[in-house]
């Protein structure tokens, strides 16, 4: 594969969505050999959604069935563009309409609570069994919450939200900013890697500040961070230098940015160099996959799942795959796009192993852009490949916005960051 893609080429490939198709992630695939194989898909996010549907768009006569509980998913992507007032929630929002009416995928919308990897079945809460020959999980991620001192599931769903799973909890770190005073401070409390989405917290920063500066412009973004440097660093600095002077201060390890404790009673953090209080605080705890991979066996010592970067099929039970934030994929970052690129490599492989065939080499692509400004865009991208050591980066191929990118190019980023939002959330949901 050919490495001399330039970066600014790669973004446009990426925003329009033909990045899949032209990276060739399904060469050779060939389908129907109809509906006498079952794979189930637990998790209707970017990952798991995007494996259904790219399974049925491979054989459309295969049996897939999604198993998903809620009837409605909220995009993480896009969710900070709602606390900075530039969408709404019915905005980012999807449905499972066209996966099941279109695409004749079967989605039950109930969750799972075991998987037996010896009879090949997975137990739902309502007491349904789905028996499979493949299983794939995407169960997102679920959080630490006993590794910071004070805080629980009942804080997050009270006083300080973590907004890391979108819906509610968005809603609620909404409702808060609305509410606060002007002249009031907001804590952003980012995790130590690995998390999801790394460049996140720091767009949200952004845009928190964007709404500040319209609705509350004597108020100010303080972000306590356990980590040296973040995703994007010199970008999304040079940004809050130019678009918001003295509203946002990141505050690293050194600098008493590492959480010891919370206190929601009094709205303050404990840290090495003192108390902070704060009118609006967003902790964002450590995190680990979802439940059902815990419940399963599908995870290491780490918290993640171990996988196979060929095919996605976990190292610790077979004919199970494992993809999106849950697992662990070597260089590649815990994102949307990452978790779609993944389900499509899962879904191609599928068909082959079914057929008793290898799995091609896949070639896995990310981008994650960033909104800094309505008009100042920044981003990241990357191609992987495998390697005796895992997924790995491809030198020379994706890169970042460059940091003395011009006023155009920042507009541009911009805009490819809706083209890319709008053209993959149509690819997975229709």
């Amino acid at each position: 594969m050919s490495t001399n893609i330039s970066r600014r080429d790669f973004s446009k490939l990426l925003a329009t969505g033909v990045a899949g198709a032209s990276l060739g992630l399904f060469g050779g695939v060939g389908t129907a050999f109809a509906a006498k194989y079952r794979v189930v898909v637990i998790g209707g996010g970017f990952g798991g959604a995007s494996t259904a549907r790219y399974l049925k768009k491979l054989d459309p006569a295969l049996s897939v069935t999604l198993v998903e509980p809620k009837a409605a998913y909220v995009t993480c992507p896009f969710s900070n563009w709602v606390l900075g007032g530039l969408r709404t929630m019915p905005q980012i929002t999807r449905n499972y309409a066209k996966l099941s009416g279109r695409y004749g995928i079967n989605v039950v919308p109930d969750s799972a609570v075991a998987i037996d990897p010896v009879k090949g079945t997975v137990t739902l809460k309502g007491g349904r069994v789905l028996g499979y020959d493949r299983l794939v999980v995407s169960p997102g991620i679920d959080f630490k919450w006993s590794a910071i001192a004070g805080y629980s599931q009942e804080l997050s769903e009270s006083k300080m939200p973590h907004a890391y799973q979108a819906g509610a909890q968005t809603v609620l770190l909404q409702q808060q900013l609305h509410a606060m005073n002007d002249g009031g401070t907001v804590l952003i409390c980012p995790p130590a890697n690995p998390f999801r989405c790394p460049p996140g917290p720091y767009e949200r920063a952004s845009l928190v500040a964007h709404y500040l500066k319209q609705h509350k412009p004597k108020s100010k973004v303080i972000i306590l961070d356990p980590k040296e440097k973040f995703s994007k660093q010199g970008l999304f600095t040079k940004g809050w230098q130019r678009l918001y002077p003295g509203m946002i201060e990141w505050r690293g390890p050194a600098a008493g940015g590492k959480l010891i404790s919370v206190d929601g009673s009094s709205m303050s953090v404990k840290t090495d160099l003192g108390d902070v209080k704060a009118e609006v605080i967003n902790i964002i705890p450590p995190q680990k996959a979802g439940s059902i991979a815990f419940t399963a066996g599908l995870t290491d010592e780490t918290g993640w799942c171990p996988v196979n970067p060929l095919s996605f099929e976990s190292t610790i039970h077979k004919n199970i795959h494992v993809i999106g934030d849950a697992c662990k994929a070597g260089a590649m970052p815990k994102s949307g796009f990452a978790a779609s690129s993944q389900g499509k490599v899962t879904a191609a492989a599928i068909i082959r192993l079914l057929k008793g065939q290898e799995p091609v080499q896949p070639s896995l692509v990310n981008t994650c852009y960033s909104l800094i400004g309505t008009d100042y865009g920044v981003s990241v991208a990357g191609v992987y490949q495998l390697s005796p050591t895992g997924i790995i980066d491809i030198p020379g191929a994706g890169g970042l916005t460059p940091i003395d990118a011009s006023d155009d190019q920042l507009a541009q980023e911009a805009m490819f960051a809706e083209s890319w939002y709008n053209n993959i959330v149509r690819d997975i949901w229709g």
